[in-house]
């Protein structure tokens, strides 16, 4: 599985961003509703502080793009980074 994780902390809480080739996985700070207006394929897990939580978390919201992947709500993050790469 390749993807490059980026894990920012932000002092109450952490930026976590799984980027694919095709897209990424995201978590609850960034804005799923900017990433479908863009036309980007993106999906959304929250509740997470590390990137290996990320993998585990159920996706809770996908753009129609990453749909169009095969990505929807409730498959892992690890699914989903399949799908995008």
């Amino acid at each position: 599985m390749d993807y490059e994780q980026y894990v920012i902390d932000l002092e109450n809480a952490n930026l976590v961003l799984l980027k694919a080739k095709k897209g990424y996985v995201m978590c609850g700070l960034l804005n799923i509703e900017t990433a479908e207006k863009l036309g980007q394929a993106a999906a959304m897990v929250t509740g997470v502080k590390t990137a290996e939580d990320a993998l585990k978390a159920k996706i809770k919201a996908a753009t129609t793009v990453a749909k169009k992947l095969g990505i929807k709500e409730g498959m892992s993050g690890e699914e989903a980074i399949k799908l995008l790469n």
